[in-house]
């Protein structure tokens, strides 16, 4: 016990088995599925300087030289672990000995970085944010927000892209790269946009046959550089914009009767969001990170009607399948998930309400993508606080998320 005990604390990984099935039938036979919890930004102390080259892949499954696998050094053949593939080594490994190893075959180094420089093995964009902002909330719930928001964005790098969504009634993306006045584009939050209308209704370019270079010349759907940098900008050039974007931020306009909820279109401005950054960073490790105080009334995901007279699905509607906006909701934020996948992304939610917000509904999306949730009671309590300040803080103990897309 200690001995696994010790590998978990060196490596940050845990293991339902300590030895992997070997056969097809000895899978399925297991009774706990092989499975392991990795922790992806734990500190290691006693960790070699990141390797100057490319790591080395197994042809068949892709797996990386580790000191697990099985090396012929007379010749230059190793084996791979997981698949069994024999695979030769390249010349620049031709000096490789028993007593003349590679750092990633060192049996103390069974986690090592790399420092990758070809375009092929890095991405070329730094990190994408893009803010999803529920407007349907009191004006001192919208300034507790607006000013955790303003802290956030002075704690990440100067070249980490911002974007920004509003939403209410209405669904906004406001173009931070049009400096002189404020300027948004503004969709209907009752039904869904695709990646299509997106494109042709914001007056997107194709970029020119030479292809661009810079922060920001990383899409991949053939679309200029200017007309990403009218939707994501970098920190330091965007700051004063955002900063007086969010000054103005007011509560969504539209009147709400006596009798009925507020108009909150949470899922059409998510898919906005990740239709936005699928037309401009597609596989670029970006995040959706939504702030959200209330349920969902509107478009393809809500889970309430707007009249007060339907009560909200409880846990026990949800265990005897009586709730009726559920399953249509849920179908929503799968497809959603699958999108996010695809394209690489990741979906966070920062739920502040006394109310239920749609959680049930939305965790398919945040779990395959592998986002964070967070509960709250107010965007002033200190967990929402503390919890966004660690997202984007770099210490020992915070997430770092801006410097680890």
């Amino acid at each position: 016990m200690a001995e696994f005990l010790d590998l978990e604390a060196q490596d940050g990984v845990r293991m339902a088995w300590n030895v992997l099935p070997g056969t097809k039938q000895e899978a399925i036979n297991c009774v706990v599925p092989v499975s392991a919890i990795y922790t992806p930004i734990k500190p290691f102390p006693n960790m070699p300087p990141p390797l100057p080259y490319a790591p080395l892949r197994c042809r068949t499954c892709r797996s990386v030289l580790n000191p697990f696998c099985i090396v012929d050094f007379a010749a230059k053949i190793w084996i791979c672990p997981f698949c069994f593939q024999r695979n030769h080594f390249p010349p620049h490994y031709a000096s490789i000995t028993d007593d003349n190893l590679p750092a990633e075959l060192f049996p103390q180094y069974t986690t090592i970085e790399y420092h990758c420089d070809s375009p092929g093995e890095r991405s070329s964009l730094p990190p994408v944010f893009i803010f999803v902002v529920d407007t349907c909330i009191i004006e001192e719930e919208l300034s507790f927000l607006k000013s955790s928001l303003s802290q956030a964005i002075g704690l990440l790098p100067d070249n980490s892209l911002i974007g920004l969504v509003t939403f209410g009634t209405l669904v906004h993306v406001h173009e931070l790269g049009f400096g002189q006045i404020p300027k948004a584009y503004v969709f209907k939050g009752s039904k869904d946009i695709s990646k299509e209308q997106l494109l042709e209704q914001m007056s997107f370019f194709l970029k020119k046959p030479k292809p661009a270079t810079g922060v920001i010349a990383g899409a991949r759907d053939g679309l200029s550089s200017e007309s990403i940098a009218r939707f994501l900008l970098p920190a330091s050039e965007c700051e004063f914009v955002l900063s007086s974007v969010l000054e103005e931020l007011q509560k969504d306009p539209w009147p709400v009767p006596a009798d009925q909820r507020a108009t909150r279109c949470t899922s059409v401005a998510l898919s906005v969001a990740a239709s936005l950054l699928g037309a401009c960073v597609p596989g670029s490790g970006a995040r959706i990170i939504a702030f959200i105080g209330g349920p969902s009334t509107e478009g393809p995901g809500a889970i309430v009607s707007k009249n007060l007279s339907e009560p909200i699905r409880s846990h026990k509607d949800l265990d005897k399948d009586s709730a009726p906006h559920y399953h249509k909701a849920v179908k929503f934020y799968e497809g959603l998930a699958k999108q996010l996948v695809h394209q690489g992304h990741v979906l966070d939610l920062f739920a502040c309400a006394l109310d239920q917000v749609g959680v049930a509904e939305l965790k398919v999306a945040v779990e395959r993508t592998g986002g964070l949730v967070v509960l709250a009671e107010s965007f002033g309590h200190s967990v929402f606080k503390d919890s966004l300040r660690r997202i984007f803080q770099s210490g020992e103990n915070d997430l770092g998320l801006s410097s680890s897309p």
